[in-house]
């Protein structure tokens, strides 16, 4: 039987993310002329004000459903990405009125409260916020020409929201001619699901056809999502008999044992999902239609029937677990309420015996019935109430496979169109393995499995849904056939033989980027370990061996990693040794690296190293590492950072970065191009410290707006930032001449260079490139050290600086002077001293700056679990003591938008503030360590920080986005350090 197994074909049948079609059946015929009609009306016309008739503000904070609670969890801990956008989009053709659309959405969010819900969180413990229904929801116009539509559309459907502004529903309109558009609305998972989409399709027509008319409401009230929310959390305190009856259903359950993938994925991130099909007979799913009645089942109890007896042929286990989506919406009242209400039912089914297909059938109709009569019950609390025996030995959850039937799509039906659904394309897996019956089109029913490629072979899923689609025809024929007969032997292929080899081999194969690895084992020497990577970008050999020392015994991990084009191999499959290039000598390699290494390490750690001697073994720690890479990189002019040493530990590792490193300087010194005249590149923005975790943050986000960059880097650094977009100027803030000479170049300024310590030159090299600006803005990335020790705890922007103030607050106070002194005069633009607290961001110089600079103190305790000692609330007459900190993005964003419409003067950087107590109670649990946090009446120096600082001026661009907050980005910061160093 045929196969659709090409990933990049149409997706009109695809699972939706988390199966959210399954509510979606029951809509009427795909393309059907509804009566009436609707003059066609520019997008810009006038738009609903104020509060339609009916419509109540509910005021006061309410809780969110554990629904809700988990889409918050999974927002908030970042890497989501658009997994839980749900986009609803319809080919509308005929006379279609932008204007009424937008009047008609606009009524739906007042309608709904869901829709105009903003989520907070006080004390740990998030919520939800009604908000007054707005005036107007935009619905913008776009000509698109067809063929530009699903790029179009899959763009839009990934723009992030920003659920504490109470965003959860956007609209696009795509204009193909005047008859012809695409209409898109995009929610929030948060705010809907499967079964919203019925109610939101059935009222916009209502709405869309009523237009306001009368200004009477044509629908009745309809029920609001923070009610049910209400009702849970008041029923959740009696549900302990629900919880110990899923408790004993679910004893000593495991999840499924699926073939392991030849190439295992890394990281917990989101991987896009992949779809085969496999067409099954017109007639078939009558012909099972008629199976369940005949025993008493419904046509989706038949098609989980088929994937329990599929995964048992897969897996060879008996006892088996597949999930099954279910709602929430009970009674008549609860049909129209638009929000989430989906729940996880797992239904555990015994498959032992080689029974027939209907004898299955009844176990797994007994198994549905008993899950649905305790469905009201929220999965994750059945989750915490298993605690671990929830996952299997090596951490996957318990529900991994899903089952489904997948009804007709719901589209947008308004009066005088025809309307046709549009695929935007299915999301991330949410699931390893997901089984489903499609009967999206009845007249071309199929067979269908998403999955995780990054979890299952594509080889496997393949296999499994060729399987599924035969046990679906064999059991409509043959019910009574014991499932070993029934189709044949299962085709589960055979698990990979990963067992064999070097355990680093075997680690640098599970890496998702490495397509290919093996290990060359020296008599009397260290192993070198050799990786293909999938692609030309990729990890570095020196970042393979990182990973190899957190994951592997110290006696496992090799001397080096060197990444290949292609492993030189025998015709009997083995590594040909001949032909490997690039293995580390028995012995120190000669040249002036190794030379420069090995004095190095011997002049800071007052010991000649061998070749292989560990960093930390010799008495090595985060800041000689910090001083041996500025030494090297000042010697070498290769760029190297303390991490890099951490990463590497022994001299022969460092050496072979450091060769890699020059081989790359030498690649990019030799392609680069010609060096342009800055003069016709109009609008070129200097950007100094563009390698520095701040600027390269600066510098991605503007060559991501498409401005041209012109970059200022150290020469040994020169290649690391040079691209499409970005001229680099070689020099430092010593380089006064070459300074004036790059800002002269300009059209504009952004300086977010720094020493740190080395006050005089920071203010020369501001006053040198002051007296060289002459035209268009200037941006400086200041500090709040300029504030000293405001007398109040909050301090507003611009406030005057308050004694103490320390040396590099001082110097920042004399640069911004020199600035803004400046700014306006002599053709010069306008001047922002933005002033940045903490920056943290998933950058090396960044990481070194969490682990030694301003709270490197808390940090190392929280690392090694020492006492930590933290002030007492109350102290000094403080109620808090903490710190404030942006994240790196943000920042950026703030110093991009300050090019655009400068502050004229102060504004703070300021994406968040947090406690003492929070962020050693943060960074304990993100290193693993049980850090004893004590509070005293006692303030130390490095904690006597009690200042909140206002950020209003520059709000918009630090709002955070998806992945933006505290606890992901200290998790990004700390995972891309060696397992030694933190």
């Amino acid at each position: 039987m045929p196969t659709d197994a090409d990933p990049t074909a149409p997706t009109r049948r695809q699972l939706q993310q988390e199966l959210l079609r399954r509510a979606r059946a029951g809509a009427a015929r795909r393309t059907t002329t509804a009566p009436g009609g609707a003059a066609t009306a520019d997008a810009d016309g006038p738009a609903p004000s104020g509060t339609r008739p009916g419509t109540t503000v509910r005021h006061g904070r309410h809780p969110l459903s554990r629904a809700q609670r988990r889409m918050w969890l999974m927002e908030r801990l970042g890497g989501a990405g658009d997994s839980y956008h749900v986009p609803f989009a319809t080919r509308v053709r005929g006379p279609f009125d932008p204007a009424a659309f937008a009047t008609a959405l606009t009524a739906l969010v007042a309608r709904h409260e869901i829709l105009r819900t903003r989520y907070t969180e006080e004390d740990g413990t998030p919520g939800q916020e009604v908000l007054p229904p707005p005036a107007a929801v935009p619905v913008p116009v776009a000509d698109t020409d067809p063929a530009d539509t699903p790029e179009a559309l899959r763009r839009e459907a990934a723009r992030p929201f920003d659920l504490t502004a109470g965003e959860a529903v956007r609209a696009l309109v795509l204009r193909h001619g005047p008859r012809d558009h695409t209409v898109l609305l995009t929610f929030h998972h948060i705010a809907v699901d499967g079964g919203s989409l019925d109610t939101v399709a059935a009222e916009l027509a209502v709405l869309y056809a009523a237009g306001d008319q009368d200004g009477t409401e044509p629908l009745a009230a309809p029920p609001q999502y923070a009610d049910h929310a209400h009702r849970e959390h008041d029923a959740l305190p009696g549900l302990e008999a629900e919880l110990d009856r899923w408790a004993g259903l679910l004893a000593d359950a495991a999840p499924p044992a699926l073939p392991r993938p030849t190439t295992a994925a890394g990281g917990t991130a989101a991987r896009p999902a992949a779809v085969h099909t496999v067409p099954l007979a017109p007639g078939l799913p009558d012909a099972l239609r008629t199976l369940g009645a005949e025993h008493r089942a419904t046509l989706f109890a038949v098609s989980l029937t088929a994937a329990f007896a599929a995964l048992h042929r897969l897996t060879r286990d008996d006892d088996l677990v597949i999930g099954v989506a279910s709602t929430h919406r009970t009674g008549t009242a609860m049909r129209a309420l638009v929000g989430l209400c989906v729940n996880t039912l797992p239904v555990r089914v015994d498959t032992s015996g080689d029974p027939s297909f209907a004898r299955l059938l009844h176990r797994v109709r007994d198994a549905l019935l008993e899950a649905q009569r305790h469905g009201r019950l929220p999965f994750d609390l059945v989750l915490e109430r298993l605690g671990t025996q929830a996952r299997g030995t090596d951490g996957t959850g318990l529900v991994r496979v899903t089952s489904d039937v997948l009804g007709e799509p719901t589209v947008l039906r308004l009066p005088g169109t025809t309307a046709e659904y549009v695929d935007i394309g299915v999301g991330d897996a949410k699931f390893t393995l997901s089984y489903g019956l499609d009967l999206a089109d009845p007249t071309r029913p199929a067979a269908l499995v998403q999955y995780d490629p990054g979890a299952l072979d594509d080889a496997v899923a393949r296999t499994t849904v060729q399987d599924h689609a035969r046990l679906l025809a064999a059991a409509a024929a043959h019910p009574d056939t014991p499932l070993s007969e029934l189709t044949g032997p299962g085709t589960r292929p055979a698990p990979a033989a990963d067992d064999a080899g070097h355990p680093a081999a075997r680690a640098l194969r599970a890496h998702p980027r490495v397509a290919d690895a093996d290990v060359h084992e020296r008599v009397g020497e260290r192993p070198v370990a050799y990786a293909v990577l999938r692609d030309s970008v990729g990890p570095r050999g020196d970042e393979l061996l990182g990973l190899l020392r957190r994951s592997l015994p110290p006696g496992d991990v090799p001397a080096a990693v060197t990444v290949l084009d292609a492993l030189p191999r025998t015709a009997t499959g083995t590594l040909d040794l001949a032909r490997l290039p690039g293995a580390p000598a028995p012995t120190a390699s000669p040249g002036p690296r190794a030379e420069a290494v090995t004095e190095t390490f011997a002049a800071l750690l007052a010991t000649v190293p061998a070749p292989d001697d560990d960093f930390f073994a010799l008495g090595g720690h985060s800041l000689v590492a910090v001083q041996l890479a500025e030494r090297l990189r000042t010697r070498l002019a290769l760029p190297l950072t303390g991490l890099d040493v951490l990463q590497a530990r022994t001299p022969r590792a460092l050496t072979a970065l450091l060769d890699e490193r020059a081989a790359q300087q030498s690649t990019a010194k030799a392609a680069r191009k010609p060096a342009r005249s800055r003069g016709p590149r109009t609008g070129t923005v200097l950007v100094t410290g563009a390698t520095g975790g701040v600027g390269a943050f600066v510098l991605r986000e503007l060559v991501a707006q498409g401005r041209p960059v012109l970059a200022l880097a150290r020469p040994e650094s020169a290649h690391l930032v040079a691209g499409d977009g970005v001229d680099v100027v070689e020099g430092d803030l010593t380089d006064l001449a070459g300074l004036r000479d790059a800002v002269a170049g300009a059209d504009a300024v952004v300086h977010a260079a720094c020493t740190f310590t080395r006050h005089e030159v920071d203010l020369a090299a501001m006053e040198a490139m002051v007296g060289a600006w002459r035209q268009g803005p200037f941006v400086f990335v200041s500090s709040v050290d300029a504030y000293g020790h405001p007398a109040t705890h909050r301090v507003a922007e611009e406030s005057p600086a308050q004694e103490p103030v320390s040396p590099y607050g001082r110097t920042k106070l004399d640069c911004e002077a020199l600035l803004l002194s400046a700014a306006g005069t002599g053709g010069r633009g306008g001047a922002s001293a933005v002033r940045s607290p903490i920056v943290w961001g998933a950058h090396d110089r960044l990481r070194e700056q969490l682990r030694w600079g301003a709270i490197g103190g808390l940090y190392q305790a929280a690392r090694t679990g020492a006492p930590i000692d933290l002030p007492r609330p109350g102290t000094g007459g403080n109620d808090w003591y903490g710190v404030a900190w942006v994240h790196a993005a943000a920042l950026a964003r703030a110093v991009t938008e300050s090019l655009d419409r400068p502050v004229h003067g102060v504004a703070n950087a300021c994406g968040g503030h947090v406690s003492w107590h929070d962020l050693a109670r943060d960074l304990a649990q993100l290193l693993g360590t049980r850090a004893d946090i004590r509070e005293t009446d006692e303030v130390p120096r490095d904690l006597d920080h009690r200042w909140s600082y206002d950020s209003a001026r520059l709000a918009r661009p630090l709002r955070a986005r998806p992945g933006e907050d505290r606890r992901t980005v200290l998790t990004q910061m700390i995972e891309g350090m060696t397992h030694d160093d933190r």
